[in-house]
């Protein structure tokens, strides 16, 4: 039963998701809440360890998400759910592509999805800052909004980002593995 679940709700993803990798997130958060089978706090390690392996983000999204739920063969029928709506709609649209590519109402209709892609980009972004960035626990408890920000992952956002601005040049990879040492180093040392 858990598989026929998994694959239903990460085919809706699918199918849904326009816009990339990133778009699947607010679909994911929804699943979070309404299935309990991660947190939001295991939605940001995925968009980490995602954007920190190859492969297209969504896909191994999918795929921690099923293996976080249903081991092995939860992260096989994500991944494939995920990747089901896709295939047919290429199939389908490849197989009308010039009446596709000259439709005004098929351009009409990029033209609304556009800014609906980027709105839920930046509500997922939005998400993901607040679960890496804030600990409304803390602050409830202790009421001092010194205890409501990560100082030291706002920090080191900070410094990625004007370290990509400041020298564009280095691979992203070298961000992202000097982010992995310096979270092993912050948690090491218990910071």
């Amino acid at each position: 039963m858990i598989y026929l679940q998994l694959f239903w709700e990460f085919f809706k993803t699918g199918l849904f998701s326009i816009g990339g990798g990133l778009a699947t997130l607010p679909f994911l958060y929804e699943m979070s809440n309404k299935t309990h089978w991660f947190s939001h706090a295991d939605i940001a390690d995925m968009i980490a360890i995602s954007e920190s392996t190859p492969g297209a983000i969504g896909i191994n999204m999918s795929t921690f998400a099923g293996f976080k739920t249903a081991g092995y063969p939860g992260g096989v029928i994500a991944t494939l759910a995920l990747a089901t709506p896709s295939l047919i709609i290429i199939l389908i649209i490849s197989s009308f592509l010039k009446k596709f590519q000259e439709s005004h109402h098929v351009q009409n209709a990029l033209y609304g999805l556009r800014p609906a892609s980027i709105a839920m980009i930046t509500a997922a972004g939005l998400n993901v800052a607040k679960v890496a960035l804030v600990n409304i626990d803390a602050f409830l408890a202790s009421r001092n909004i010194t205890d409501l920000f990560l100082w030291k992952a706002i920090l080191l956002g900070i410094v990625i980002f004007a370290g990509q601005k400041i020298f564009p040049k280095v691979h992203p990879i070298a961000f992202i593995v000097f982010s992995a040492v310096i979270g092993i180093v912050f948690r090491f040392a218990g910071a």
